[in-house]
């Protein structure tokens, strides 16, 4: 069994990474602040201007440590990944399958099946946390409905291209639902429409940074099991998009990332402060405000939840690998289906 490993996330500008030994060196100003073991990470995380030794890339893709490279608004840039795990029979039959309507539509039906019972799950958590005279809680029992027609569309769905207006569909009711889970709306985080490149609002840029960080974590799984991250079934191929990655993402994002996103903002642990606003519109976040971030996302990952495949106990943080590896084995034909996580 994979082990629930650390990712490393370096945001200080001008920051230089190294390798020193079998660590990997942070460095500031000529000056060593960290050295982290390679086994110990799964993955590095550098947002802004760092920059890389070629020994320190060199010995990362040795060590199976993949390393993400953002811009300072936290948008993917490039990954360096080593060799891909695995054999070449698994990829092949994966690609295979990509070029197969029925096996396309088999595993995309499971993606969307996925996504709408966690976004159900999101939504009746809601209501089961919130008191029953608000008015908020008749918009996410209408939504939660909503997901479980889309859920029964979903099962009768004949092409992809249905399956993929039944998930859209769903998506808007979802997201029509967004503000109600807030538990005392605030203003600052009221949602309206998705905007990603770039962002236009706090709401969205808090949820294009969270995605961003699942999407790492996706694609390093699906590296790692052997899996071609860019070869999806529901998100079809698209140069530079890890289509395959944001395939399982869609069952990780409702309680996984959107759960995360108005944790904080029902905690209070982000504000109006964490956020700025340029001159083109798009709405940053503070260097503060990704630290809140990024240490309440390393800790949710530390957590423990049943895993009812594997039949055991497991850290968020492995999921993404099992999902991957479950996959894997359906393409390989060890299971019959692709079983997506359901969230209870």
């Amino acid at each position: 069994m994979k082990t629930h490993l650390n990712t490393l996330f370096v945001m200080t500008e001008g920051s230089y990474l190294a390798k020193e030994g079998d660590t990997v060196a942070v460095r500031v100003d000529k000056q060593t602040k960290a050295r982290l073991p390679f086994h110990n990470l799964d993955g590095i995380v550098c947002l802004g201007r760092i920059g890389l030794s070629p020994q320190l890339m060199q010995a990362a893709s040795q060590a199976g440590v993949s390393i993400s490279l953002l811009d300072d608004r936290g948008r993917f840039r490039a990954a360096i990944q080593g060799f891909t795990s695995g054999n070449v029979l698994l990829r092949r039959q994966q690609y295979r399958a990509s070029d197969n309507p029925e096996l396309t539509l088999s595993i995309a039906r499971s993606v969307v099946l996925g996504k709408l019972a966690n976004c159900r799950t999101v939504l009746r958590r809601a209501i089961r946390d919130a008191n029953s005279l608000e008015p908020r809680v008749q918009i996410l029992e209408k939504a939660a409905t909503r997901m479980k027609i889309g859920i029964e569309a979903a099962q009768r769905a004949t092409d992809i291209n249905q399956l993929r207006g039944i998930e859209g569909e769903a998506a808007t009711n979802y997201f029509g639902a967004f503000n109600s889970l807030q538990s005392n709306f605030q203003k600052v985080f009221a949602f309206e429409k998705r905007s990603k490149r770039p962002p236009l609002d706090p709401i969205n840029s808090l949820m294009s940074f969270v995605y961003t960080m699942l999407a790492h974590d996706l694609r390093s799984a699906c590296e790692s099991v052997g899996l071609d991250a860019a070869v999806g079934y529901l998100h079809r191929d698209r140069p530079g998009r890890p289509g395959l990655a944001l395939d399982l993402m869609e069952e990780f994002r409702p309680w996984l990332a959107d759960r995360l996103i108005f944790s904080l903002i029902n905690r209070q642990q982000v504000n109006s402060g964490d956020f700025k606003v340029l001159e083109n519109g798009a709405v940053l976040m503070s260097p503060e405000g990704r630290r809140t971030i990024i240490t309440a996302w390393q800790q949710r990952k530390s957590e423990e939840i049943f895993h009812p495949i594997v039949n055991e106990k497991v850290t968020i943080g492995i999921l993404p690998f099992l999902q991957a590896r479950l996959l894997a084995r359906h393409l390989r034909g060890d299971l019959d289906i692709y079983p997506p996580f359901l969230w209870k």
